[in-house]
């Protein structure tokens, strides 16, 4: 008996330990629950590009698009929609493939992506809008930018890459393996093809891992008023590719967050949410 009172105080002692560190943690160390969007004004399904894209509106006045990361979907904006569609038309989507949003045969790329959200702008007759985008949805708007410029008065690229070399091994992270998990019993909910998420996230890892290649010259070719914006603990993005983003566009903005990772916007939505409320004030768009 003294043994198994021994062995339970141990185990207390263990997890009250446990909990005091899990309490300790610092905030980039921490998955906050994804957010809920509020009531949109309108949502639906928009044809494009042979597939069916959902989307959802917000509020009135100057268009804003968010563009979420890869393996998630438009309900990680739900801290930052309800800050900017007092002042702002807010347009979510969920990525071919990912979220509500159907895909077909083609492989996924972030030419076909970007193609996607030009064609979703047609169909909402959004001639050019600011464009905010994490991860995945950051180097969309960059393609956007490079290729398409007339199409976004601003943009703002949280978490980008511009080659696959300025990837960290995510698979060292926690936080993204707790993400890449939460991604699978999200995707089962939402998806139109709930099953499908091993292959799903095979062929995301297979675009993370050959695009996008961008070089300095193709950097310097974006004339759209940019802001390159990262976290001081982002454990998916190399620091040195950051700076090398933002020291090659022309008079691009440079933002690094501190105490917060790639999930910025859920660990301190309030810090992540006045950055891209000044931003979309006060930096001039084409």
């Amino acid at each position: 008996m003294r043994r198994f009172a021994f062995a339970a105080g141990a185990v207390l002692l263990s997890l009250a330990g446990f909990a005091a560190t899990a309490w300790a943690q610092p905030q980039w160390l921490t998955l906050p629950p994804t957010p809920s969007l509020p009531a949109p004004l309108k949502s639906g399904y928009a044809p494009v590009n042979g597939i069916k894209i959902w989307y959802a509106m917000f509020g009135h006045g100057p268009p804003v698009i968010l563009l979420h990361g890869g393996l998630a979907n438009a309900n990680y904006w739900g801290d930052l929609v309800p800050a900017l569609a007092p002042h702002y038309r807010v347009v979510v989507m969920d990525s071919r493939g990912h979220g509500r949003s159907f895909r077909d045969a083609r492989p996924y790329g972030y030419d076909l992506m970007a193609s996607d959200v030009l064609a979703l702008m047609d169909f909402l007759k959004i001639h050019q809008a600011a464009l905010v985008g994490w991860s995945d949805g950051a180097i969309i708007g960059l393609d956007i930018a490079i290729h398409h410029p007339d199409r976004l008065s601003k943009l703002f690229a949280f978490a980008a890459n511009s080659d696959p070399s300025g990837v960290k091994d995510v698979n060292q992270s926690p936080v993204f393996t707790a993400f890449i998990a939460r991604a699978r019993k999200e995707y089962e909910k939402l998806s139109p093809t709930p099953t499908e998420y091993d292959s799903f996230l095979a062929q995301i890892t297979k675009m993370w891992e050959t695009q996008p290649h961008w070089t300095a010259a193709d950097l310097a070719g974006i004339k759209v008023p940019t802001w390159i914006v990262d976290a001081d603990h982002d454990e998916a993005i190399k620091r040195e590719n950051t700076l090398f983003m933002a020291d090659n566009i022309p008079n691009s903005g440079l933002l690094i967050e501190p105490q917060v990772s790639h999930f910025a916007f859920l660990q301190d939505p309030e810090q992540f949410n006045a950055a891209v409320l000044h931003f979309l004030a006060h930096v001039k768009g084409q």
